[in-house]
């Protein structure tokens, strides 16, 4: 592995926790060039939904491409751009009572952020955006703006500005009452807070730490947003498209956001795909004020209306999803009880869940050993305290049973060995996230960030 070491940037971050070449992937299953097998409860951070190399979602891509039609378009029509918002009214908008326009800002999720954020402002002619505690929201400087994490803060290397962090669900354990400070200060022209353009949320903040935001909690912020005229943005770049269970994360709690970024398992197939989904009525834009050059990338459009069509049609991904995602809760509920003394929380919806542990760093090595032993995790939270677990929806039922049999005996094991001695913080929990993956080591952390609401 040396041309790694030699050549690529000291910036790399998950390959430090999982030291092998990864050559083929099928499902919920990768293999290395030694032949060795590893099930993967990592998805691509969310990207991969369907799991690797979903057959039917192939060989769409694979007549598509053998038949020579248009690959790169930037904003162009295109039968392929056409077939996607055709399905995608049809399956997820037009069900749900949704009448968004559909704006392509560029293939990764930050780009649907930046496109939101700079939308919110020019729409309302205000500045400030307002954010909450160990959000996640990207890395470009508009998302780090409006991030929680101060090693990436840092990391841009000049001020961010025109952003307010409000406390998340239950960030202060329940002391005071829900939006109490931010609806103060709204109320008071003395408070410093100038009114808002628009607030960003996760409904699940998945690399702040699998903080989960209640229901009630959700409906209040859209309250408070309606009643002082702020635009409510939901990022649901990592827990949309069926992650919690519903295509929508935000769908359960019953509110419509005036603007919804959308992107990782968007082209159901691992390609870089995002849209940026906006009120109708917030569509100001000027032609051309808002572009990038891969804003039409065709393939994806082909397998993410394939993966509209295959898995969206009716209720049974969602259905399947939360039934899993109970059998999950279960066996890690099960670890917890068996390991108190090293486990000091369980939380999580659909497919996304974390076991928060007393100790930040055996977390890392929980991760670590589960890797040795053939299993993908990461680690999340300002301190990279969560084992994060997020396995493509499509995972089988045994696959589950096999992984969840693993994350146990690697608890087991990191019990058994003891606490390791104070020293600098390992770059592992096969999980890289001191090493660098989205939302490690250097978040901002409070009194209260690490509870969260059960799902």
């Amino acid at each position: 592995m040396d041309v790694f070491t030699r050549l690529e940037s000291e910036v790399r971050g998950y390959c430090r926790g999982w030291p092998t070449v990864f050559t083929t992937a099928r499902g919920s299953t990768l293999r290395d060039e030694n032949g060795r097998d590893f099930l993967d409860f990592f998805a691509g951070a969310g990207t991969l939904n369907y799991g690797h190399n979903d057959p039917a979602l192939k060989q769409r891509l694979l007549d598509y491409l053998a038949a020579d039609n248009i690959v790169h378009s930037l904003d162009m029509h295109t039968a392929a751009k056409r077939r996607f918002l055709e399905r995608f009214d049809e399956i997820v908008l037009k069900p749900r009572g949704l009448d968004y326009k559909v704006q392509f800002p560029g293939p990764a999720g930050n780009h649907a952020v930046e496109a939101a954020l700079k939308l919110a402002r020019k729409y309302t002619g205000r500045e400030t955006v307002v954010s909450f505690t160990n959000a996640f929201h990207g890395m470009t400087l508009g998302a780090l703006a409006v991030t929680g994490n101060s090693m990436k803060r840092t990391g841009a290397g000049v001020p961010l500005g025109h952003g307010v962090t409000m406390p998340y669900d239950n960030y202060l354990d329940g002391r005071t009452p829900d939006f109490l400070l931010f609806e103060t200060m709204l109320d008071d022209s003395g408070s410093g807070l100038d009114k808002p353009a628009a607030v960003i949320v996760e409904t699940v903040q998945g690399e702040g730490g699998v903080n989960v935001a209640s229901a009630e909690w959700l409906r209040g912020l859209a309250g408070v947003c309606e009643r002082h005229g702020i635009l409510l943005i939901v990022d649901d770049v990592q827990m949309g498209c069926g992650r919690t269970g519903a295509f929508f994360s935000f769908e359960d709690a019953g509110i419509t956001p005036d603007i919804v970024c959308l992107s990782k398992s968007l082209s159901g197939f691992g390609l870089p795909f995002a849209i940026t989904l906006m009120r109708r009525d917030l569509d100001v834009w000027e032609p051309g004020e808002h572009n990038g050059t891969f804003r039409g990338f065709n393939p994806a459009f082909v397998t993410a209306a394939g993966a509209l069509e295959d898995h969206w049609a009716d209720d049974g991904m969602a259905e399947r999803t939360l039934a899993k995602g109970g059998l999950v809760r279960r066996a890690l509920d099960e670890i917890a009880l068996r390991h108190a003394g090293e486990i000091a929380d369980v939380r999580g919806r659909g497919l996304v869940w974390g076991m928060e542990t007393r100790d930040p760093r055996t977390a890392s090595r929980i991760c670590a050993e589960a890797f040795g032993r053939g299993l993908l995790m990461e680690t999340s939270g300002p301190n990279d305290e969560v084992v994060k677990l997020l396995p493509p929806l499509t995972t089988t039922e045994d696959e589950l049973a096999r992984g969840l049999a693993i994350l146990a005996d690697s608890v087991a094991a990191v019990q058994a060995a003891g606490p390791k001695e104070t020293g600098p913080k390992e770059t592992g929990a096969a999980g890289a996230r001191a090493a660098g993956g989205p939302g490690g080591a250097g978040a901002q952390a409070g009194p209260g960030a690490r509870a969260a609401v059960h799902a």
